[in-house]
């Protein structure tokens, strides 16, 4: 179950109990869940409870308690714990959750995370004459396009190398009424800095990647090709991940995220497993929180968050990636092949994320 396919259900849950006269409450059209905070527990909690409260009369945690039963009787979820006020952490079948989620990656592809289509919201980014405002503010337009909005980008000033050299672009420039006031401020790179020293992709993640509160570093560790620069992992993980599929290839099999369960014979005895139940929990808690992640980088029109949760997914999936193809004298099996579909899900969110901050995500590397 993926976390769209969680807020369904969750949703669901809330019409039923309707249904049944427990809540009298309008069904709200969006219900947020989000891996536990500070303790919880399960794979994923939702406040739906406390938004419901004031209008059904009736304290969080009764609230909660309603709520419960229907989620426990949901396909894919194997447990629902009540928390604090009344949050609902909730615990999903492990195997059809990996499966399912690898699977709608697969299928949404570099858009897995992006809305359905447009919502109705109008926004209007304006920034100042600035470098970094103007990345961040394109970067921002970007992501909210993603979630269904129609974006307008102004600025007080702009400078057309800011075009050619960090494909930087805006709808009109120049002074704003009273009523447009600058929304895009973040904090100015030092004035002895050159992002476009760096070139597109390495000047558009140091302005990015800080925190708009942060004062970004402009210098050519962004450049260099190794572990310690983030934006070199997030590119070498998305690169391994292509590899794997070229080289699966080679071997004759291709990617099945639920290719069916695995049968083994350790100690002698036959075991049966699913192939993605245990595979790189961390990885697909990341991969899982990516709608999020755009859902909430879009609303605070913050791409930081965004550039951070990258690192997050390639930190993630590195150790993952030299298990996915067979070793020595293995023959391809189920188990490659579901590993061979989450590296390819891996490949997918990473190029997408990498595109909506404009920035490259080469094959090779």
């Amino acid at each position: 179950m993926t976390p769209v396919e969680l807020s369904r259900t969750v949703l669901h849950a809330v019409r039923r109990a309707v249904d049944a006269g427990e809540l009298s409450v309008a069904v709200p059209t969006r219900a947020v869940v989000a891996p536990p905070g500070p303790g919880g527990c399960g794979d994923y909690a939702t406040s739906i409870a406390l938004q419901l409260a004031r209008p059904a009369g009736q304290p969080p945690l009764k609230v909660a308690e309603v709520l419960r039963p229907h989620l426990l009787g949901a396909d894919g979820i194997t447990d629902v714990v009540l928390t604090g006020p009344g949050f609902l952490n909730i615990s999903l079948d492990r195997a059809a959750s990996g499966a399912g989620l690898v699977g709608e990656i697969l299928r949404r592809g570099e858009r897995y995370g992006y809305a359905d289509g447009p919502d109705g919201r109008v926004v209007q980014l304006h920034c100042p004459h600035d470098l970094r405002a103007v990345v961040v503010a394109d970067a921002a337009a970007r992501l909210l396009r993603s979630q269904g909005a129609l974006v307008r980008v102004t600025a007080e000033g702009f400078d057309d190398a800011w075009t050619s050299v960090l494909g930087v672009a805006v709808d009109a420039v120049g002074r704003a009424p009273a009523e447009l006031p600058v929304n895009v401020r973040p904090v100015p790179a030092p004035e002895s800095a050159d992002p476009m020293s760096l070139g597109r992709d390495a000047g558009r993640w140091a302005l990015l990647h800080p925190a708009p509160h942060d004062r970004p570093r402009a210098d050519d560790q962004h450049l260099v090709q190794r572990e310690s620069n983030p934006l070199f992992r997030v590119r070498y993980a998305h690169a391994r991940a292509r590899a794997a599929t070229r080289n699966a290839a080679d071997l004759g099999f291709t990617a099945d995220p639920d290719p069916g369960p695995v049968t083994g014979t350790p100690n002698g005895t036959a075991t049966v497993t699913a192939p993605l139940a245990d595979a790189a929990p961390q990885l697909l808690a990341a991969l899982a929180d990516h709608p999020r992640v755009l859902a909430a980088a879009a609303d605070h029109r913050a791409p930081d968050r965004l550039a951070r949760h990258l690192v997050t997914v390639a930190d993630a999936a590195l150790p993952f990636l030299p298990t996915v193809l067979p070793r020595g004298g293995e023959k391809p099996s189920a188990a490659h092949r579901a590993r061979l579909a989450l590296a390819e899900a891996v490949g997918a969110v990473l190029a997408g994320g990498l595109d909506l901050l404009g920035i490259d995500a080469p094959d090779h590397l």
